[in-house]
């Protein structure tokens, strides 16, 4: 089984600072075709920003996106993965906790950021693999 901290490996992601504006980050998510953002203050990760919090945080709640920071609206209750989980196991993770997102972290350091869609994707690949060592053994096995 594969760990998430080999699935991050060479990963690209982005992070927003608590500082930054709504309409900032919003812009640089659709720009990036992103769907959520970890946020961080001095190098820690402290929320994440999510389009979720863009529609009840701030739109319902009619907040202007101009003048309201990310730390007014971000989601500040973590659920985070350790990179030596298994895939398996952060897909569980979010199904309880109904997150798409996810920090991976190294202690207590952001080491990278997953959707449900990455991790989707390589639990597919794990099980077409499986599939093709049976097929594997069924048929080419003396």
């Amino acid at each position: 089984m594969r760990t998430v901290g080999e699935l991050i490996q060479g990963q690209a992601y982005y992070t927003a600072n608590s500082d930054q504006s709504v309409y900032e980050i919003a812009r640089y998510m659709a720009e990036k075709d992103i769907g959520a953002v970890p946020i961080l203050q001095d190098n820690r990760l402290v929320g994440i920003f999510s389009e979720r919090d863009i529609i009840k945080r701030v739109i319902v709640a009619g907040k202007d996106v101009r003048t309201t920071s990310l730390k007014e609206v971000m989601t500040t209750e973590l659920v985070v993965a350790q990179s030596t989980e298994e895939v398996t196991q952060v897909l569980e993770k979010m199904q309880k906790n109904r997150c798409r997102h996810m920090p991976v972290v190294i202690g207590d350091r952001l080491a990278g950021f997953l959707s449900l869609r990455d991790l989707l994707s390589a639990d597919l690949e794990e099980k077409d693999a499986q599939v093709q060592q049976l097929n594997t053994y069924v048929y080419y096995s003396p």
